[in-house]
C-alpha cells in the first residue's frame, strides 16, 4: 500500500516509489534486449554495425533517466501554473509539423520535426501538453463542470482542434489515445451522464466514419478482418506478425533466434516488436510483459487514488490520465500485433524503439514520482494553485 502521511512533518529526503521504479526498470530492460535482438540484422545491413539501433535506444534511455530525475525536482504547482503555455507550445508544434519542408515525412505521414540530433514525434508532446492542461482545468472547475455545459464543452473544442491537426498528419492512433484520455478524465471528474453519453456516441460515430470513408483506413480495417485474403499485399505485415506468434509457441525459440526479424516482418524493432518478443520468448514472455503493464497501470491508479484522498485534484487527474495513456497505448500496440485491432502507428511504451516515445514516457514517470513524493511527504499542491487564464 502507498503510505498515508497527511499531517506528517515534511521529510527532506526524496522518497521514490520503489515499486513504480522497479516495474519501469523491468520493462526497459526487456525493451533494450528485444530492440537489440530485433534490429541486429537490419542495422547491420543499413549501417554495417549490428547495434546501431540498440546504441541509439540506450542513449535515449540515458537522456530519459536524466529527464525523469529533473522532473522529480519540479513541484507539481509549477506544472499547474505553466500548463497553458505548454499546451500552446504543443499546438504550435502540431501546426509546425504540417508545414512543407519543415515536418519530416516517414512512410507517408508527416509526424516528425528534425532537431538535428533527434527527430521528435510531436504527437508525443501533444499528449503530455493536453494531459497537463486538462488535469489543471478539471481541478480548477471541479464543481462547475458538473453543472455548467459551457465549462463541459470548452475542453472539447480544444480536443477537436488537436484531433484535427493529428488527422492531417495523419496520426489516427495518437488521436484515439488523446480522445480516450479526455473522455476518461471527464468521466472520472463526474460530468453529468447524458452529455457524456451523447459525447461518447458522437466520438465513436465520428471515428467510425473516418475509418470507413477514408480509403486507406478502410483498407486497413478490411485487412485486419481478413489478413490471409491478401497475405502478400495489404495483409503482409499482419500475417508475418501472426506467423511470429505461431512459431513462438509456449516458450519461444530463444532470445536472438527469431526468423521473422530477418526482413520478413516490417517494423520489427518498432511498432511490431511485440511479435518478435512473442516468437523468441513465447506465450510465457508475452504474459510476463502484459503482466508488467497491468501492474504499472494499477500502481499509477493507486497513486491517483492517494492524491484524490489528499484532495490534490491536479495530481489525481494527471496520474489517472497517465495510467490511461500507458495502458491504452499498450493495449492498442499489442492488439495490432496480435491481429485484434487494425494497424496503428503506436509504440509499445518503454519497449519499442523510438526516441520520442522513450523521452516522453520517462518524463511522464518523473512527474509521477514527484507526485508520489509530495503525497507521501505532505507537500502536495495547494488547492489555491490556479492557472492564470483559461
Amino acid at each position: 500500500m502507498l503510505p498515508k502521511n497527511r499531517g506528517r512533518a515534511v521529510d527532506h529526503h526524496f522518497v521514490y516509489d520503489r515499486w513504480l521504479v522497479l516495474i519501469v526498470f523491468l520493462l526497459v530492460v526487456v525493451g533494450l534486449l528485444m530492440v537489440a535482438s530485433a534490429s541486429m540484422v537490419i542495422s547491420d545491413r543499413q549501417y554495417n554495425f549490428a547495434f546501431h539501433y540498440f546504441d541509439r535506444q540506450l542513449i535515449y534511455l540515458i537522456f530519459g533517466v536524466v529527464l525523469a530525475w529533473l522532473m522529480t525536482r519540479i513541484p507539481t504547482e509549477t506544472w499547474i501554473r505553466h500548463s497553458l503555455p505548454i499546451l500552446a507550445m504543443s499546438l504550435f508544434l502540431l501546426l509546425l509539423v504540417l508545414v512543407p519542408h519543415v515536418g519530416k515525412v516517414v512512410n507517408g505521414s508527416r509526424r516528425w520535426l528534425n532537431f538535428g540530433f533527434i527527430s521528435m514525434q510531436v504527437s508525443e508532446i501533444a499528449k503530455l501538453g493536453a494531459l497537463l492542461y486538462l488535469s489543471a482545468y478539471l481541478a480548477h472547475f471541479q464543481t462547475e463542470i458538473k453543472k455548467d455545459l459551457l465549462v463541459f464543452f470548452r475542453p472539447l473544442a480544444l480536443l477537436a482542434f488537436i484531433v484535427l491537426l493529428l488527422l492531417l498528419e495523419p496520426d489516427f492512433g495518437s488521436a484515439t489515445v488523446i480522445t480516450s484520455i479526455f473522455l476518461g478524465l471527464l468521466f472520472i471528474a463526474g460530468v453529468p451522464l447524458w452529455p457524456f453519453s451523447a459525447l461518447f456516441l458522437v466520438v465513436v460515430s465520428g471515428m467510425g466514419a473516418l475509418a470507413i470513408f477514408t480509403p486507406y483506413r478502410l483498407a486497413r480495417l478490411t485487412t485486419f478482418l481478413h489478413p490471409w485474403a491478401n497475405q502478400f499485399g495489404s495483409g503482409y505485415q499482419l500475417t508475418q506478425s501472426l506467423i511470429a506468434f505461431g512459431r513462438g509457441g509456449l516458450f519461444g525459440v530463444g532470445l536472438g533466434n527469431s526468423v521473422q526479424k530477418l526482413f520478413y516482418l516490417p517494423e520489427a524493432h518498432t511498432d511490431f516488436l511485440f511479435a518478435v518478443l512473442g516468437e523468441e520468448l513465447g506465450l510465457i514472455g508475452e504474459l510476463a510483459v502484459m503482466g508488467l503493464f497491468v501492474l504499472l497501470v494499477l500502481r499509477i491508479f493507486q497513486l491517483a487514488r492517494m492524491a484524490l484522498r489528499n484532495e490534490h485534484l491536479f495530481s489525481a487527474y494527471f496520474a489517472f490520465g497517465a495510467g490511461l495513456w500507458i495502458g491504452l497505448q499498450a493495449i492498442i500496440n499489442i492488439g495490432v500485433n496480435t491481429g485484434l485491432l487494425p494497424t496503428k502507428g503506436l509504440t509499445l511504451p518503454f519497449i519499442s524503439y523510438g526516441g520520442s516515445s522513450m523521452l516522453v514516457n520517462c518524463l511522464l514517470i518523473g512527474i509521477l514520482l514527484r507526485i508520489y513524493y509530495e503525497e507521501s511527504s505532505g507537500t502536495g499542491p495547494r488547492s489555491s494553485t490556479k492557472l492564470t487564464r483559461y
